[in-house]
């Protein structure tokens, strides 16, 4: 562990070393005059009003919006088996697991965005057993129910109940497509549980690719989507707050961070890498988290079912081709990457644009593959392996979208042209 600190530092020191001497090597002849007394305090008063004009501005937005901001805590009863049967006539034990996230307040109906996995279950399945949420200056706490669940969006949309209209407090959407790298964003939530906390930083990056959510897949896995990255910091306790830009709207919603002492440690803590989803995602999927009635809403489907599945220690999941040897490909007459169609479901987009399923369902070793069916190797131009890329490629899709498939059929590569229709969002 001591010697990559020892070769950053090296680096470092090196680097500083370098741009001394290159300093020094200057020649006097070129060198600007030394700065008079009033050109540094000039400089000294403007970078000063620059800073109090950004610090206000800071002020103005959180004494404006922090009101809207809601503290979330969870409970999950959990039932474990008892460590020391033994002693204890191995009966099950009931235990309590607590969690804490943010949120914030969309319109004055009380509708609150957050993340789903600050709400979700044992395991990411359905929602903890209770919910309560907590707004600023006020002490009690009130229970919230679950409006709507977006899963592989990681998003869920809450209503607080028997809280007074005085206390909710709207939080304005801004526009994530126009977001800039560079400019400013203030992070607000509750990290580590220290309630209605703010940070500040900038946007990093306005299009990251990084998995978000829960798939349908059954691997646990994420799906690819476009986030915001920022400085700003965000630690466990955040997910679900907003992120906010210099005029004090909505660009996004915190989810998640780049933690490498949490690989180490189990507990993440912010490394200055910290991601959110667009605001622009979550408006678009609004509608339909508010129709919800407490269900789930998924993304668009096209109406297959993926042929390769492997059966896991706990689960079954579905797999793309490259789960497979290289040599088992060869003998089946497999691509070697790309999403094995199963079957085709009646009256579905993919049933309407020509897709076929298999007929051939051959075992394997901790799985199974049905074969004869359509292979997808990308969608839109990307690459598809699995079903969290084909997700990926439909995620902002509405009704009346097209997506163009690549697929292998037999020894013929084509393109198909998929409609989605009121079906694929059913």
């Amino acid at each position: 562990m001591k010697r990559p600190l020892l070769a950053v530092t090296l680096v470092l020191v090196g680097l500083g070393l370098g741009a001394t001497l290159l300093r020094d090597q200057v020649p006097l002849s070129g060198a600007q005059p030394p700065p008079t007394a009033r050109d540094q305090a000039s400089t000294v008063q403007t970078e000063a009003a620059a800073k109090l004009q950004n610090e206000q501005n800071t002020i103005d937005i959180v004494r404006r919006y922090e009101p809207g901001l809601v503290f979330i805590s969870t409970e999950q009863e959990v039932v474990q088996p008892s460590p020391f049967p033994w002693l204890f006539g191995g009966e099950e034990q009931t235990q309590v697991q607590q969690g804490v996230g943010s949120g914030f307040f969309v319109n004055k109906e009380g509708d609150i965005l957050t993340n789903y996995h600050v709400v979700a279950g044992e395991g990411g399945r359905g929602t903890a057993d209770r919910i309560r949420i907590r707004v600023m200056n006020r002490e009690e706490t009130v229970p919230a129910r679950v409006i709507g669940l977006a899963p592989q969006y990681d998003l869920a949309l809450l209503r607080a109940e028997g809280l007074p209209a005085e206390a909710i407090q709207p939080i304005p959407l801004g526009d994530s497509d126009a977001l800039e790298v560079g400019q400013k964003a203030i992070a607000m939530g509750a990290p580590f549980g220290l309630e209605f906390s703010v940070t500040e930083g900038i946007v990093s990056s306005a299009e990251r690719l990084i998995p978000i959510g829960f798939s349908q897949s059954g691997t646990g896995e994420g799906i690819t989507q476009k986030a915001i990255q920022t400085d700003a910091a965000i630690n466990p306790g955040n997910s679900g707050g907003p992120l906010l830009d210099s005029s004090g709207r909505v660009i996004g919603i915190n989810t998640q961070i780049y933690s490498p002492s949490g690989a180490v440690t189990g507990v993440g803590q912010s490394a200055g890498v910290g991601f959110a989803i667009p605001i622009n995602a979550a408006k678009n999927l609004l509608p339909r988290l508010q129709q919800a009635r407490g269900g789930v809403v998924n993304p668009p489907r096209l109406g297959i079912t993926p042929g390769l599945i492997v059966q896991g220690p706990n689960q079954v999941a579905a797999v793309g081709l490259s789960a497979l040897t290289s040599e088992g490909k060869r003998a089946l007459g497999l691509p070697e990457t790309g999403l094995l169609v199963g079957q085709v479901a009646p009256n579905s987009p993919a049933a309407r644009a020509g897709l076929r399923g298999g007929e051939n369902v051959q075992d394997l070793r901790g799985g199974q593959i049905v074969l004869g069916g359509d292979v997808i190797v990308a969608a839109d131009g990307q690459p598809v392996d699995a079903l969290e890329d084909l997700q990926a490629a439909l995620l902002d899709k509405r009704e009346g979208d097209r997506v163009t498939l690549r697929v292998v059929r037999g020894r013929q590569t084509r393109n198909v042209e998929v409609t989605l229709d009121a079906s694929a969002f059913q």
